[in-house]
């Protein structure tokens, strides 16, 4: 009997820490009185650590649940009001709280400093990216997707080729939403407008889960969807004038209701876009002049819907229409002592339409955040084009007087299967399944004109095809483990890569397959340390891979210019890269500060092989070949100071070191190249209404195995006015105020010869948005739909 009463305080204290508490009640809008569903409900302890949480559902109902015992903080907040914070002591008789209904207010400085901010572009650092919130940019506004690269750090832009770098590197994956386009980056970008862009993310080094390809990372351009409660949308309407006028407009608009959320976006431009080129032989008075001019329409058409099955099951598809129609004239005239000896316009007619169509199903299995995430990616391009080439200074030869009509089709699928399993808060494990598979048909049918006997004719002078079948099946597993001041990541993604094609000209009478297999692993690691609230250590590592292009395998030769034969070369083997960086971030009282270095090392080194063609001393020949290694390495720095109120200012300075080697007559070449690229963004609030903003980069000299370039500048200026109670407002942009945007280069291989050229980059902006609707904030269940598109889908990329 003595021990009765030790056994009773035994299971009464017993009971006492297996008790759980819960908190639930009600949120509304504090002056419209209608509930306010997808509010963040957030339960800290006395240390301000997080032990639980949740969003309000349809009705504003919230209820969170297994909470302990005790002092517990209790956060009500949604984007665009006051928070509210309550204090509560959970006891055994008190452990079922009600708030009953809350009533949250509008914070108008809140909202004012949120315009604010969104006037310029900031950048967000996470594990594994850095993510670019274009925003309002006025230096973007007017530009498309290509044009606006040059204002985001780290990434540089080909004005030649209209090729994009990441960190001085041409070998970089461009994204869509997650998504990889069957266009090259250049023609995607040109086709996506600045205004229809949220985000940019920099994925320098990728983690397991994402696709290894690209040595330098990843560049994942995010669209705007707007998930604003009831309707809503917005209208710009623009006009771009340089050498020639380019029209845009866009359209953006969702319905969000109950369970749903429809939206849809729209956007338009067309008009003519211009670049000069010329190169001259200093051996010899030789010179080429080439006038390109893109006369094209783009569209992006964008239309899905999201259904909030309940709170854990959320199914969401959408279709992407990216159409495109250019006449690009290409105006060729070559001058020798002083004589016009060559004059070959080039029209080339496109007609591109690219589909793809996205289903994604996610559950939710538990409150730690369980899930599991089926996706499909299906897209389909077609990319007719006509080619037409004439020489109009001698008739009576026919050797450039030709046609080719191409067909060029590409079907890709990509389907993910991905699981994460939270053990804690901190703690969490992931796995994931990859098939992406892409079938190309290609088809060029050449008529030219030869002599026969003095008397010309037409002829059919060959018929090229190839088909290029690639099969890509991958499995990753990634681990992540928070510690009191270390974050760690760790994985390993395993792919079998299949290709084969077969590639065949009638005229070369070649017909040459190709096949391929590889199994590779590809680990990642990453290390960051927070050693208080305002520093921030990562290390991290990746190894990644860059496959043979259809282009640089392909054995059919291709005349570029009359100076100019490219040809493939089907004994390339990937290149393998190990890619090694080191970050530092400070959050400072003005703002932060972002200091990165990187080492990467290169293995069988894709790289170009030039030589003279024995048929013709004057013109090239270009391939490709395997080298043995190449190093690069470089350091980056950027800010985002608010020295006032009134003005942000964002310096970022690259500077990239790498080793690029070539063959050119027979003999290895290896180029030691430093590139510096410094930029700078000052935005001022001059009234509650009127913004400015003035940009400038500069790109200093570069080599490549080839070419020695020039360094160039440009700088940019613009101005926007709030009007209509800031529901509208105006935009004036100028690019390239003082055109500068001249490019130099000079070479010794493998002729002696010198050349520039120059884009019409130097142009002003007028437009005008206006925005209707609700405006209510967006869901944060939709927010999480958005994060998992890049975040949550490992085999996305």
């Amino acid at each position: 009997m003595k021990k009765l009463p030790l056994i009773l305080l035994f299971f009464s204290t017993l009971n006492l820490f297996s008790q759980e508490a819960s908190v639930s009640g009600n949120v509304i809008d504090y002056d419209t009185k209608k509930a306010l569903p997808y509010v963040n409900i957030i339960c800290k302890n006395v240390q301000d650590s997080i032990i639980n949480g949740t969003i309000s559902n349809e009705k504003g109902q919230f209820l969170v649940d297994k909470l302990p015992l005790g002092k517990t903080k209790i956060e009500i907040q949604f984007i665009g009001y006051k928070t509210i914070l309550k204090q509560v002591d959970f006891t055994p008789e008190n452990s079922q709280l009600n708030l009953g209904t809350l009533s949250l207010q509008e914070d108008a400085t809140l909202l004012n400093e949120v315009e604010i901010q969104a006037e310029t572009t900031s950048i967000t650092q996470k594990i594994d990216r850095r993510v670019v919130n274009v925003g309002k940019d006025l230096s973007a506004a007017g530009t498309n997707a290509l044009q606006m690269m040059q204002n985001i750090p780290s990434v540089s832009v080909n004005l030649q080729s209209g090729s994009v770098s990441l960190r001085g590197n041409e070998n970089v994956r461009v994204l869509v939403d997650g998504k990889p386009s069957n266009l090259s980056s250049s023609q995607i970008l040109k086709q996506i407008p600045s205004s229809s862009i949220k985000s940019v993310e920099l994925i320098t080094n990728p983690s397991a889960k994402y696709n290894p390809e690209g040595m330098s990372g990843i560049i994942n351009i995010i669209l705007k969807k707007n998930t604003q409660i009831g309707f809503n949308g917005s209208l710009t309407l623009g006009v771009t004038q340089g050498e020639n006028t380019r029209p845009t407009g866009a359209i953006n608009l969702n319905y969000r209701t109950g369970k749903f959320n429809f939206y849809g976006n729209y956007n338009l431009d067309w008009g003519k876009y211009e670049t000069l080129n010329e190169l001259s032989r200093t051996d010899k008075d030789l010179h080429q002049q080439m006038d390109f001019l893109d006369n094209s329409t783009n569209q992006v058409i964008k239309v899905g819907t999201d259904i909030y099955l309940n709170d854990n099951n959320t199914f969401s598809i959408y279709t992407t229409q990216n159409l495109s129609k250019t006449d690009f004239t290409t105006n060729t005239q070559t001058v020798e002592n002083n004589n016009l000896i060559l004059h070959t316009p080039n029209l080339a007619e496109f007609d591109i339409s690219e589909s793809t169509y996205n289903a994604d199903y996610k559950i939710v299995l538990d409150t730690l955040g369980q899930s599991l995430e089926l996706e499909a990616n299906f897209t389909q391009t077609k990319s007719p084009e006509i080619d037409t080439n004439r020489e109009l200074i001698n008739p009576s030869s026919k050797l450039y007087n030709y046609t080719n009509n191409i067909t060029n089709n590409t079907d890709s699928w990509l389907i993910n299967l991905d699981y994460t399993k939270p053990f804690s808060d901190t703690e969490k494990l992931e796995f994931g399944l990859e098939s992406n598979t892409q079938k190309t048909f290609n088809n060029i049918v050449t008529d030219q004109e030869v002599e026969t006997g003095g008397t010309p004719a037409t002829t059919a002078r060959g018929n090229t095809n190839f088909t290029y079948d690639r099969e890509i099946y991958s499995a990753y597993v990634n681990y992540n483990k928070d510690f009191d001041k270390f974050s760690l990541q760790a994985g390993f993604r395993f792919e079998q890569f299949n290709v084969e094609g077969i590639f065949s000209n009638t005229q070369q009478g070649l017909t040459a397959p190709y096949k391929d297999e590889i199994f590779s692993v590809y680990p990642s690691a990453f290390l960051t340390y927070f050693p208080d609230d305002t520093n921030e250590f990562q290390l991290s590592y990746s190894r990644r891979v860059d496959r043979p292009s259809i282009e640089q395998v392909s054995p059919i030769q291709e005349w570029t210019s009359p100076l100019t034969i490219s040809t493939g070369n089907q004994q390339l083997t990937p290149q393998f890269t190990n890619s090694f960086e080191l970050n530092y971030t400070r959050n400072i009282k003005t703002g932060y500060l972002y200091f990165g270095t990187f080492f990467r090392r290169v293995s069988d080194q894709i790289g170009r092989n030039i030589t003279i063609d024995a048929n013709n001393i004057d013109r090239q020949l270009m391939s490709y070949e395997n080298y043995n290694k190449s190093d690069s390495y470089g350091f980056e720095a950027y800010a985002s100071l608010k020295p006032k109120k009134w003005w942000t200012f964002s310096p970022a300075f690259n500077m990239y070191l790498q080793d690029r080697n070539g063959l050119v007559n027979n003999q290895n070449v290896t180029v030691k190249n430093t590139l510096f690229i410094a930029q700078m963004s000052n935005s001022f609030k001059a009234t509650k209404k009127l913004f400015f903003q003035f940009s400038g980069t500069y790109v200093g000299k570069n080599k490549t195995v080839q070419f020695n370039v020039d360094s160039y500048y440009t700088f940019n200026a613009g101005a926007k006015l709030s009007v209509l109670k800031d529901k509208g407002a105006i935009t004036l942009n100028g690019t390239d105020i003082f055109n500068n945007l001249n490019v130099s280069f000079t070479s010794t291989n493998p002729f002696a010869q010198t050349g520039y050229f120059k884009t019409e980059f130097r142009t002003a902006y007028l437009g005008f948005t206006y925005n209707f609707g609700s405006n209510k904030f967006k869901s944060r269940a939709r927010k999480e739909r958005e994060k998992n598109e890049t975040e949550g889908s490992g085999g996305v990329l």
